[in-house]
């Protein structure tokens, strides 16, 4: 990941969320954006039994 982001899953987790409330429609503009890449995101957080739900734009 380019960005400056928490490493911890957990800490991960709440900045992405906030992220795609406040400022993005998707993941996919979320990852584009901060030049992320979608899939190491998606592994780095199903670590920790997360996964995105695109119909709440947020991992649960």
């Amino acid at each position: 990941m380019k960005t400056s982001l928490p490493k911890d899953p957990v800490m991960l987790l709440s900045v992405i969320n906030t992220k795609l409330r406040d400022y993005y429609e998707n993941l996919h503009q979320l990852c584009e954006d901060l030049e992320l890449s979608q899939d190491e995101l998606c592994r780095t957080l199903e670590q920790i039994d997360y996964q995105y739900d695109a119909g709440q734009n947020q991992f649960v």
